[in-house]
């Protein structure tokens, strides 16, 4: 895909603080996936947008998880703090999120409801401690049936700084 011709955005969730990192609970400076999502703006020159919530999740890594947990049984959809103001002039759109209970945090199923994703193309990006990508590209398929969603990349969490090779090539494919 020649992203050259093509407007993209890199849209993530991303979480720092508290987080489960190869085993152990430790305090990122900076989410995961946000450093997956800047490698992946830094190679393509796409525009970033990271989805945040109004009400913030805990500090406390198991505390997020529960809330996480319960987001997830009750199907919510969390309030955004912002909002991407010109949609429409994107084609491609990097699709950048935490593997929590083996899909997206329900933040980013409120993202891809506020907007029309037909004929454009989403391209998933996830990060997890084992999990790997979960049901997340099933679950980006229906709730966005005119997107073309393409096969996402998976990083392991507590390697994602070593990860700009395989997204380097990932990108190109």
């Amino acid at each position: 895909m020649n992203l050259k011709e093509k407007k993209s955005l890199v849209a993530y969730f991303s979480r720092k603080g508290n987080n489960y990192v190869s085993g152990s609970i430790v305090n990122l400076a900076v989410g995961n996936t946000e450093v997956a999502a800047t490698m992946i703006q830094e190679m393509t020159g796409c525009d970033l947008f990271n989805i945040d919530t109004v009400e913030s999740y805990p500090v406390d890594y198991t505390e997020t998880t529960e809330v996480a947990q319960h987001e997830l049984r009750q199907n919510a959809r969390p309030e955004l703090t912002g909002h991407v103001e010109n949609m429409d002039s994107y084609d491609v759109i990097f699709l950048g999120y935490p593997n929590w209970w083996g899909t997206m945090p329900m933040a980013v199923y409120t993202f891809l409801e506020q907007y029309d994703f037909t004929g454009k193309k989403i391209i998933p990006f996830c990060t997890h401690e084992g999990s790997g990508m979960g049901h997340s590209e099933s679950d980006i398929k229906k709730l966005c049936p005119n997107a073309n969603v393409q096969k996402g990349l998976s990083i392991k969490g507590g390697s994602v700084n070593g990860a700009k090779n395989d997204i380097s090539l990932w990108l190109q494919k």
